[in-house]
């Protein structure tokens, strides 16, 4: 079963989750996570990822669904359990939490929520992607990899 996106939204909050559960410990979906040179292999939602994952360092992230180079700075990282990192500021700002849950005999329930705040949300919310499809395709691509072998 493919994992399926929801989408939320208020005046002044959006956000999209995905849910799926996979069969690898958080260790092994951690370090997929966390491997910034090799995530575009496994992750068609990323063209190009620079920096490194680790507290207070920004990452340069280009996607296939924009022209722009999303520079984001990683805010919590708690290891085998949650990633955190942002962009932005009060006028308009993205959060996007990575939670890894372990759920025994080596499984694993990945979650991914993205979180868009700020007074400009319902002037520029309009104008954003959907991002659910491509939520939906970048759990796909990680339950894919991290089951492989």
């Amino acid at each position: 079963m493919s994992p399926t996106a929801v989408k939320t939204r208020s005046a002044f909050r959006q956000s999209v989750r995905v849910d799926v559960d996979i069969k690898a410990t958080p260790e092994k979906i951690w370090s997929l996570l966390t491997n910034v040179a090799d995530t575009p292999r496994w992750n068609s939602t990323i063209t190009q990822i620079d920096g490194r994952v680790a507290l207070g360092e920004q990452l340069n992230i280009k996607v296939p669904i924009s022209t722009r180079t999303f520079s984001v700075k990683v805010d919590i990282l708690e290891p085998h359990t949650r990633l955190v990192w942002s962009d932005g500021n009060a006028v308009f700002r993205g959060v996007r939490t990575y939670t890894l849950t372990p759920k025994g005999g080596g499984s694993t329930t990945f979650s991914m929520e993205e979180v868009f705040t700020g007074f400009m949300l319902p002037l520029i919310g309009l104008s954003l992607p959907d991002f659910k499809p491509v939520f939906e395709q970048y759990a796909a691509d990680l339950k894919k990899e991290a089951e492989r072998s």
